[in-house]
């Protein structure tokens, strides 16, 4: 049981770095032809997150090991159950991939542009995808002893599609700041421009997404069971502010850090009303997915934990490293002079 549930803050912590990291890389992606007016300025704005992107995506990686190798059962039935979503998140993110590596190698403007509009659009699909999954999740799959009910069609319900809405402004607002703060110029005013304006429709999901997370799912019990853990939605909503206020003081790194702890808190959130289920079933409580249910062996879980206590600080420090040495901010003059975006 100890171990099932270190697993299970692991699993938590992995997903909400990987949103937080991926996040602005995904709302870069979406942003770019709408902040850059020329080709070097997109070039600009892609090279930002060029040393760093498919490091953030590692996260993804690691959530989905963890889950595979903590939570077998949960990973099986969830690429079942979720199959084709999952499959359209995969493709969009081959595809974004494929676009900012390819984007700077031939000089024609439609071939530049072709992968533009695909960098934008696969970025857009994992930010949509991702939320609609985790809201079915946080209201449960229509699963009992017969298997799934459901359909990819029966995902794209109300709540659904408001979770994937909120987590698209996420991702925007944190890639309009990144944009901001790693950009020189008038790349960086507008993309600071661009965040005061996202923010109240921001604030307008996060507020939708409160009050019909109260009707649609389970997740409030465990915090009215336990008040203590109120802290933690509290915070995000003070992060959640904090991106205004440092907005308006022109404090682009203090704003983005405030949407990171945003993003963290959010998923946290969402976990922390999920415990100890991974997938609830929305049928009939006995065939949800639990973490005592679901997970491998506790010898299994012991040597995942040694293994994760020796790496993922190596993960951490490396990353960190690549972060320090490409802080310089991204000029378009850069680009001009044979940048590879």
């Amino acid at each position: 049981m100890e171990f099932q549930i270190i697993w299970f803050v692991l699993w938590a912590v992995l997903w909400a770095v990987y949103f937080m990291l991926d996040g602005f890389d995904l709302g870069v992606g979406m942003l770019h032809r709408f902040i850059g007016r020329n080709d070097a300025e997109r070039g600009a704005i892609m090279g930002s997150i060029g040393p760093v992107w498919d490091g953030n995506e590692v996260w993804l990686l690691t959530a989905g090991g963890a889950t595979f190798a903590a939570f077998p059962t949960t990973y099986a039935l969830m690429f079942s159950y979720l199959y084709t979503a999952l499959l359209l998140i995969l493709f969009s993110l081959i595809v974004r991939g494929v676009s900012i590596e390819l984007r700077g190698k031939e000089e024609g403007a439609i071939w530049r542009r072709n992968w533009e509009y695909a960098f934008a659009v696969s970025s857009f699909l994992p930010a949509l995808l991702f939320g609609v999954a985790f809201g079915n999740i946080f209201r449960g799959l229509p699963m009992d002893a017969d298997g799934y009910h459901g359909s990819l069609l029966s995902l794209l319900n109300p709540y659904g599609l408001l979770t994937g809405v909120f987590f698209v402004l996420l991702f925007v607002m944190h890639g309009a700041l990144w944009i901001g703060f790693k950009t020189s110029g008038d790349i960086g005013e507008r993309a600071s421009r661009l965040a005061h304006k996202i923010w109240y429709p921001l604030l307008l999901a996060a507020v939708a997404f409160l009050v019909m997370t109260g009707y649609e799912t389970g997740l409030y019990s465990n915090f009215m069971n336990t008040p203590p853990l109120f802290i933690v939605p509290v915070i995000a909503v003070a992060a959640l502010l904090g991106i205004k206020i440092f907005l308006a003081r022109q404090a682009l790194l203090q704003s983005f850090a405030s949407s990171c702890v945003l993003i963290l808190l959010v998923t946290f959130t969402g976990v922390i009303g999920l415990f100890p289920n991974l997938i609830p079933s929305s049928i009939d409580p006995r065939y949800s997915l639990t973490i005592f249910n679901s997970s491998s062996s506790p010898y299994t879980l012991k040597i995942m934990t040694v293994v994760a206590l020796i790496f993922v600080p190596i993960v951490i420090a490396y990353q960190s490293w690549n972060y320090l040495v490409f802080k310089k901010k991204i000029d378009p003059a850069d680009i001009k002079r044979g940048g590879v975006y």
